[in-house]
């Protein structure tokens, strides 16, 4: 056993998270903590778990960045044959996880998840930098690569051919996962932390308090 992780723990002290408190509408409260995130300058304060699940019941989860979020879903972006790409394929639902330490919260949204119209993937495709687009066309994400300059000679290759004339190309592109479940945690001392649950039944949702 390592004693050295079991000893390491952090009380978590500085807010409550009471049901009066909450807005009946989850995408709202989520805007609040959101803001609150982005406000304190958190680093890489859009930064979330994404965790999907394919047919054969097999789930992987990865880190990435929320790039916009409407009043009916959350959106970010990646190639379509990637593992997360073919996972969506085959089992159209998902998991994102939020955590800011330094506000001692999280928030957990499920849902299904959709690829977005392909007018809003070229908009973002193009408002991105210069280098980004060129790994996005480039990279074969998730295959196998011999090695770092494989990759490299390809990208030369692209810039040779292309210029910077190019547009987004059909495997890449961006998802938007349309809530049916929220969490939002709030950390407390003696991991008696504060969990309020919202769920979507017949078009409302419905909230109420989870133990911890």
């Amino acid at each position: 056993m390592q004693d050295d992780i079991q000893k390491k723990r952090h009380e978590y002290k500085l807010k409550q998270l009471n049901e009066q408190d909450v807005d009946q509408n989850p995408f709202i409260q989520f805007n609040a903590w959101f803001k609150m995130a982005m406000e304190a300058n958190l680093p890489d304060a859009n930064a979330m778990t994404l965790a999907t699940v394919n047919s054969e019941g097999k789930p992987t989860a990865r880190i990435l960045l929320l790039k916009d979020y409407t009043d009916d879903g959350y959106c970010f972006f990646t190639n379509y044959t990637s593992r997360k790409g073919e996972d969506l394929k085959q089992n159209p639902y998902g998991a994102i996880v939020f955590f800011w330490p330094q506000l001692e919260k999280q928030i957990r949204i499920e849902g299904r998840i959709e690829k977005l119209k392909s007018e809003y993937s070229d908009q973002y495709f193009m408002a991105r930098p210069m280098g980004s687009r060129r790994a996005a066309a480039v990279s074969p994400q998730s295959s196998i690569l011999n090695n770092r300059t494989e990759l490299e000679q390809a990208i030369e290759e692209h810039i040779i051919k292309y210029g910077e004339a190019f547009e987004r190309p059909e495997f890449w592109g961006g998802y938007k996962l349309i809530p049916e479940k929220f969490e939002f945690w709030q950390g407390r001392e003696n991991r008696l932390n504060d969990r309020i649950e919202y769920i979507l039944k017949e078009h409302h949702w419905i909230s109420h308090r989870l133990a911890p």
